[in-house]
């Protein structure tokens, strides 16, 4: 009888632990060590499951660059090779120089983006398809961080900006040489007939111009402005995030400082 009071009983409720008799002092020892374990642990898990989180959210905004950035320098490359200068119209040197920097730079910015994407992703594709709670630690989205942030804000942010100023461009090279015609009517003189011309009219091709500028101008304002508000919303649900994280580790903390005074009072 006496031996089989000191076999331990499992993991007692705390109200019975604390109501047993001397003798099942060790299983109210046992039942502490036990709880504090499975807290460590369940800390050790929450801190991985946000591990996996990250590593989620940044192959997310790789792919979604990587596509972007694609799709978007693909038009650049096309709209800068389609386009079609006419010889007999005198181009402002303003609008070729700005419509060959915007391409340029639009075309390497996503270009830049798609490098980071293209080196990066397939490190992080290789971890996330392992089954393995501790693989996290192998991936490198956390040390490259910045890079993948870097790579979604010109994929995003700036290339999009940009693309729609290459927009803006290609409308004025495109419309700009069209011109009134003017309407010619031979007079009849005894001498050689002269040509008059009707009043100048306005040139549609510039009316258009200035039409897709003037609609282009506040998206571009409306998308700035989305940008700036979407980007502090985020910010302000990671310092949320980040206070529930600090408010649920000091409740851990807290249960924990009680644990080991509990050991040390046994």
């Amino acid at each position: 009888m006496s031996s089989e009071l000191n076999v331990p009983m499992g993991s007692p409720a705390p109200g019975v632990a604390e109501h047993a008799p001397d003798n099942s002092g060790m299983d109210y020892r046992d039942w502490v060590r036990r709880s504090y374990l499975e807290l460590v642990s369940s800390n050790h898990h929450s801190v991985q499951a946000l591990s996996w989180r990250k590593l989620y959210l940044s192959r997310a905004k790789l792919k979604a660059s990587s596509r972007t950035s694609a799709l978007l320098s693909g038009f650049a490359m096309v709209a800068m090779v389609e386009v079609q200068l006419e010889v007999h119209f005198s181009y402002p040197r303003l609008l070729l120089i700005a419509f060959s920097v915007c391409t340029t730079i639009l075309v390497a910015v996503h270009l830049f983006a798609l490098l980071i994407s293209t080196c990066i992703l397939p490190n992080v594709e290789a971890v996330s398809n392992i089954h393995n709670l501790n693989s996290v630690s192998e991936s490198p989205h956390e040390r490259m961080h910045y890079y993948i942030e870097l790579a979604w804000g010109f994929s995003t942010a700036l290339g999009i900006l940009l693309f729609l100023a290459e927009v803006v461009l290609l409308c004025w090279i495109k419309f700009l040489p069209v011109e009134s015609g003017k309407i010619k009517k031979p007079t009849t003189t005894l001498a050689t007939p002269l040509e008059t011309t009707t009043p100048s009219q306005p040139n549609p091709g510039w009316q258009a111009a200035l039409a897709s500028t003037i609609i282009m101008v506040p998206v571009g304002v409306i998308f700035v402005v989305f940008t700036i508000h979407f980007y502090r919303s985020l910010v302000r649900h990671k310092t949320e995030r980040h206070h529930q994280e600090i408010e649920e580790l000091h409740k851990i903390k807290v249960q924990l400082d009680g644990h080991e005074r509990g050991l040390q009072n046994v």
